[in-house]
């Protein structure tokens, strides 16, 4: 257990892509971390050069395990809930609505037991079949129920209101954050970390981009220290408190011009080979967002937040993270 003056932060997920860079971030402001992570994605590479710090406790553990949570959250000041499950495009749909369920439950009834901030980390796919740019206040209008895929989106939805309930109806000190397409070094090297993580994969080995559907779906995609800068920001400000707050970049690309950008940025090509992948072979049925950005009004008003790093940028960055682990 952490002995310090500073405030602590319990940080669920913290071995995560986000949660890493979090955990750092708030090393550096003169917090004192507990970071949770069962290592089913993250990785403790990704946090190892935090271990040497004296304010910085990892547990591994199940944020399904309340038992665990309570012993690991004496004493916080707040609690970052980051670990989820992600859209279940092969499967695991259960798991995803069982996992952010419960663990969003067991995480309030954590953060209400010693009354502190709680930030839930939400996401940008509530949105579904909506018009953008999206709003807080928006109908959030999702697909079948039959469909798989809708089911990440599903348990979001639920998680947001069940914060929002135990802010009403607890006086729970808590804050939604919906976050839109984050990328950078440490991103997950899969489907798992998004479609330019896959990209630059691909792009690396002089493979040909799979590209589902026929590309024309739109992103906005956040660089990863600017979503860091919000989360930050959520954290300190009394004016988070009882929102919902989109967090993102309001540049949006299509699938297909981000393949094209990656490729330019690689292979100075920007005519990439590219596979069609058809959504049937996802299995089952599969429905895709087809267009997705933020409005950040909002974020601007009560976090002072912007984006400060544009699209080339950040990948260029993260490009060279992932060349560097290919040298190695």
């Amino acid at each position: 257990m952490i002995r310090t003056n500073k405030p602590i932060v319990l940080v669920t997920g913290g071995a995560g892509f986000i949660g890493s860079h979090l955990c750092e971030s708030l090393l550096e402001n003169s917090y004192a971390v507990v970071c949770i992570d069962d290592l089913s994605t993250g990785s403790k590479e990704n946090i190892e050069q935090l271990l040497a710090y004296a304010d910085f406790e990892f547990i591994q553990g199940d944020i399904c395990d309340q038992g665990l949570l309570k012993k690991a959250a004496g004493g916080i000041n707040c609690l970052v809930h980051l670990a989820a499950k992600k859209i279940p495009r092969y499967g695991n749909a259960l798991a995803t609505l069982t996992t952010n369920n419960e663990g969003t439950k067991n995480a309030l009834q954590i953060a209400l037991a010693n009354r502190c901030k709680f930030l839930l980390a939400s996401t940008s796919d509530v949105y579904g079949k909506g018009t953008p740019p999206f709003k807080e206040g928006d109908d959030l209008i999702i697909g079948s129920s039959e469909i798989r895929r809708w089911s990440y989106a599903a348990s979001k939805i639920f998680d947001e209101h069940l914060t929002m309930a135990f802010n009403q109806e607890h006086g729970l000190e808590t804050v939604v954050l919906r976050f839109f397409g984050t990328y950078g070094p440490r991103h997950h090297r899969s489907w798992w970390g998004g479609p330019q993580a896959v990209f630059i994969e691909q792009a690396l080995k002089k493979e040909p981009f799979s590209i589902h559907g026929d590309g024309s779906q739109t992103r906005s995609f956040t660089y990863i220290s600017d979503l860091i800068e919000g989360i930050m920001a959520a954290i300190a400000r009394e004016k988070a408190i009882g929102q919902i707050i989109n967090i993102g970049s309001t540049a949006e690309i299509s699938i297909l011009g981000l393949a094209k950008i990656i490729s330019k940025l690689i292979s100075d090509n920007d005519n990439p080979d590219i596979e069609l992948v058809p959504y049937e072979s996802l299995g089952g049925q599969y429905e895709d967002v087809m267009r997705r950005v933020p409005s950040i009004d909002k974020a601007k008003r009560l976090l002072d937040f912007q984006v400060k790093v544009n699209l080339q940028a950040g990948l260029t960055e993260t490009i060279a993270w992932h060349k560097s682990l290919i040298k190695c």
